[in-house]
């Protein structure tokens, strides 16, 4: 998009890019597994949603249903030696970076078996195999660890990047602003990700910034930027791609703002059409015509690949999160023995 814009403009508008994504000169297989990683990550998450509408999760759960996109998008270009950490809304980083929906599943549930061993819950995951270096709740808390991880990056000459997942209302706290300074300064290694789905908890971004476009502030750094549609994953995938492979050079940090919309609300299953001054019925029954999956999908119909070749990426994604559900209830819970582990410095052995 061009970087001169001030607003988003049609970009924040649910009416616009609603038809098929332009797939560009991606192969079919990639777009059939962008297709059903987005599709494995609503599942889990509806999946979720629904046991805690149960009263079985015993954690706050943030869903990015309608975000899927983003994080796939990014996740293309990562590979398992960078380091990606994610705030409170990061079921789709981890899974997006590989990680596995049975730790997940049985994270949430607080089980031995889960990605913190039962310990973290929704917000907090980690997964330092697959590169995910965790997730905080902690609005912006993990921009300064990714600009740190960057540093470590170039000093070892690893080659990797350091990458924040963040949304717009984080974009508020001053570390942010800290972070893309040094980021800048220091030319490292750094991808800064926002998620810019136009609310901060229930406050609509027009009730708390001049401009409802947040990459202003990585450009007035100095810093490669692109602004895109963020339910659009080959559009996401592109760019993330064009930023990483700079910052993999020596070239400096990147920043996406990718435009999208959470279904949900802020924290929990429902809606939240109940809350804010522009969140309304209509405005999310609007923003679902966005609907990443169902874009990739007509994209992909009318390159004229089969429909049993898409119906059974979409039903794959559907079995496993189905499947980790179940194998999560019968996980067992950490022992009492574990409480204390990992809590100061060289306690405890497990891994």
């Amino acid at each position: 998009m061009n970087g001169s814009l001030t607003h988003l403009g049609a970009l924040a508008d649910p009416g616009a890019f609603t038809g098929p994504v332009d797939l560009q000169n991606t192969p079919d297989e990639t777009a059939l597994a962008m297709l059903e990683r987005m599709a494995l990550i609503r599942r889990t998450e509806e999946q979720i949603a629904e046991m805690d509408q149960a009263g079985e999760v015993n954690c706050p759960c943030h869903y990015a249903i309608g975000q899927e996109a983003t994080a796939v998008g990014v996740a293309q270009h990562l590979r398992p030696t960078d380091r990606g950490f994610g705030a409170h809304r990061s079921h789709s980083h981890y899974l997006a970076s590989g990680g596995s929906v049975d730790k997940l599943m049985a994270e949430v549930l607080g089980r031995d078996t889960g990605a913190s061993r039962g310990m973290g819950g929704s917000m907090h995951l980690y997964g330092a195999d697959i590169g995910f270096a965790g997730s905080v709740p902690i609005v912006a808390g993990t921009v300064p660890l990714a600009v740190g991880a960057g540093l470590a990056a170039k000093l070892d000459g690893s080659g990797d990047v350091g990458v924040a997942y963040f949304g717009d209302g984080a974009c508020e706290e001053g570390v942010v602003h800290e972070s893309l300074n040094l980021a800048a300064v220091m030319r490292l290694p750094v991808l800064f990700v926002v998620e810019n789905n136009l609310y901060s908890s229930h406050l609509d971004i027009h009730l708390r910034q001049p401009s409802d476009r947040v990459a202003r502030f990585a450009e007035s750094h100095g810093i490669a930027t692109h602004v895109v549609d963020g339910n659009d994953v080959v559009e996401v995938a592109r760019v993330a791609g064009e930023l990483i492979g700079r910052a993999r050079a020596g070239e400096g940090p990147g920043f996406i703002e990718a435009v999208t919309y959470r279904w949900r609300g802020h924290v929990g299953p429902d809606e939240n059409i109940d809350v804010g001054l522009r969140r309304s019925a209509e405005e999310v029954a609007a923003w679902k015509k966005r609907d990443p999956i169902a874009r990739l999908r007509a994209a992909l119909e009318t390159r004229g690949l089969a429909a049993a070749d898409i119906d059974g990426r979409l039903d794959a994604a559907e079995t496993a999160a189905k499947a980790a559900r179940e194998k999560a209830y019968d996980a067992p819970w950490p022992p009492q023995s574990a409480l204390l582990d990992h809590v100061y410095a060289g306690q405890g052995d497990r891994s």
